[in-house]
């Protein structure tokens, strides 16, 4: 069966503005189609908007009668009504655009929570080659910053749109009623300064990509130093992790001024055309004024429209910054979301546990780009209930070929039938309840030690059945030892452990799972010789009728092993028990020897 190779995710991710428009429209789709879920909420907030951005034109209305009547005396109420018009109306505008802001808050927040969902979702849906890849930074700075940005900056965006706009519009609107012919002088010089902006935008979107890859290389480094402090400090790294430091956070710095650079010079620009709209401004309306067309209330109002309205196209201008930075995290986002799962079309479903047979029939596999096979036409079988050992040197396929039963890699012809049904035909969920792991490398999460043993929803695994467990993984003393017993929290990645307690945890945690076929990855491999017996004693009773495949570089652990399959080069050149292939003196015997001093 042939296999397509996808992009990974960090390739998916980098899709370059050169298409520019379509991939720009797709993006403001999907960002506001999640926030069209929320439309009632959204309509609510833009009214509220509505009503903060009337008040701003009003307040500059307000001062045509200030300086036309109220001061000349001829209507003295005007010294209570007009403060106290202009306190109602910052009250309203108060209120407004805290509730205004609440309720979008509300709505990013939401929307925020379903993105995360989807992208947690696909994540432990991805294909096990994706995880290989070793691209874990970017991974998480989808969730930790890209996802942030999306929807805080979605709601900033379309704040910042509609109330500026309407602020804009109405302020226009008394320009025109106050003097059309300013108003003119005003419309002319908008669209230089849009213009000159749009060219700072480009630059913009670009600094913003870089940066948000860099931050991603940025959340690597630091994990990498805090998974690996004790090599660090042991083998005197500090330098060179210095160094890595050092030249990303140098390289952050050069991309958030750049950005900085770019932001902050359209402020100055937008001022000058400002400064030219209000020179020729003044000059006209004292032309007007001298020949009786203005007078001093509805010149002092439009001033003050005028003044007021470059603020909000401020604004307007230095949202294209954030625009940005939304279709670029919008872009990486999606690109998450959007990457193919796991292949899961089977519609076959066991119904119960499997007998065991698993046949392996002219499986090839050939990662892609390499130049060889690293599975060659390998075929063999196990019957229920046997224990079947994969050895050979580091890089021989073993690993590859054990990771063909759960579907985590795919053969690139042959077949994997488990009970004579191809694992491509069964559902994923179906498959993998068959099958149990314990590996070298054990994965405990962060919880109690009954949480790790009792992991997963395929079994509720009760208080008894979880003791009963530990017990047969001869960890019941220690546990029972500890203050909280089962409930003791094991911390990240089960730090307060022993390499041999944490790989009785995972041998527990097969046993709760009583699965019919059982893989063992080098279970033992990095233990000392005193947790190694007591493990291999714990293994010896989960792999009780059950059909084992034992993959094992220690080869006294497989010595009892019913067949031991030796590859070399991705082929099988030797198979047999284990006083067998010594009498064959072959590739086996030479790498026992390697081990243990020859009898003779």
């Amino acid at each position: 069966m042939k296999t397509k190779a996808s992009p990974s995710l960090s390739s998916a991710s980098s899709i370059q503005p050169s298409h520019a428009a379509p991939v720009r429209f797709e993006m403001w789709r999907r960002i506001y189609s999640r926030l069209g879920r929320y439309w009632k909420a959204a309509v609510v907030a833009i009214l509220l908007m509505s009503i903060s951005a009337a008040t701003q034109p009003a307040l500059a209305v307000i001062m045509k009668p200030l300086l036309d009547d109220g001061f000349s005396g001829n209507k003295p109420y005007y010294i209570w009504a007009i403060p106290a018009a202009v306190i109602g109306l910052m009250l309203v505008r108060g209120l407004c655009t805290f509730s205004s802001n609440y309720v979008l808050a509300w709505v990013a927040n939401n929307m925020l929570l379903g993105i995360r969902r989807e992208m947690f979702e696909r994540l432990l849906s991805l294909p096990d080659s994706e995880f290989r890849r070793g691209d874990t930074g970017r991974l998480l700075n989808r969730f930790t910053i890209d996802a942030g940005n999306v929807t805080g900056l979605a709601t900033e965006v379309i704040t910042v749109i509609i109330r500026e706009t309407m602020i804009v519009v109405a302020l226009l609107a008394v320009l025109l009623y106050m003097s059309w012919q300013l108003t003119l002088i005003v419309l002319v010089m908008l669209p230089l300064s849009v213009y000159v902006s749009r060219i700072f935008i480009k630059r913009l979107r670009r600094i913003n990509r870089d940066t948000i890859n860099m931050n991603a290389e940025l959340t690597r480094v630091v994990g990498e130093a805090i998974d690996g402090q004790r090599v660090i400090k042991l083998f005197d790294g500090y330098e060179r992790e210095s160094g890595r430091f050092q030249y990303v956070n140098a390289r952050l710095r050069r991309f958030a001024m750049r950005a900085v650079s770019s932001d902050a010079a359209m402020s100055p620009i937008t001022q000058f055309f400002v400064g030219l709209s209000v020179s020729a401004v003044i000059a006209v309306a004292l032309y007007q004024a001298n020949t009786k067309g203005l007078t001093v209330g509805s010149f002092a109002a439009f001033m003050a429209a005028l003044g007021q309205i470059f603020d909000p196209l401020k604004r307007l201008t230095n949202i294209a910054g954030a625009m940005q930075r939304m279709l670029v995290s919008a872009e990486s986002v999606f690109a998450l979301i959007d990457y193919d799962p796991e292949e899961d079309k089977g519609r076959h479903q066991f119904t119960g546990p499997v007998k065991g047979r698993v046949e392996f029939r002219h499986v090839v596999h050939r990662f892609p780009d390499a130049q060889s096979d690293t599975i060659s036409d390998v075929s063999f079988v196990v019957e229920p209930g046997q224990t079947v050992a994969l050895v050979g040197r580091s890089g021989s396929g073993k690993t590859t070929l054990v990771n063909m039963l759960p579907r985590f890699v795919t053969p690139s012809s042959g077949t994997v039938l488990i009970d004579e049904v191809p694992v491509e035909e069964c559902t994923l969920r179906s498959l993998r309840a068959q099958l149990s792991l314990v590996s070298q490398d054990v994965v405990l999460f962060d919880g109690t030690i009954a949480e790790n043993v009792g992991y997963g929803s395929l079994h509720e695994a009760s208080h008894d059945e979880i003791h009963k467990a530990l017990k047969a993984a001869n960890l019941s003393e220690f546990v029972d030892s500890l203050p909280q017993g089962m409930d003791t929290q094991v911390g990240e990645n089960a730090n307060m452990l022993s390499g041999g307690q944490r790989q009785r945890l995972a041998i527990a945690r097969a046993l709760i799972k009583n699965a019919p076929i059982l893989i063992l990855d080098e279970a033992t491999s990095a233990l000392d010789s005193e947790s190694e017996h007591q493990v291999q004693s714990s293994l010896e009773l989960l792999m009780a009728g059950r059909t084992t495949l034992v993959i094992a570089h220690r080869l006294s652990t497989v010595q009892k092993a019913d067949k031991i399959l030796v590859l070399d080069a991705g082929r099988i050149v030797e198979q047999g028990r284990h006083d067998e292939l010594l009498e064959q003196d072959g590739l086996y015997a030479s790498l026992y020897r390697m081990q243990f001093k020859d009898p003779e």
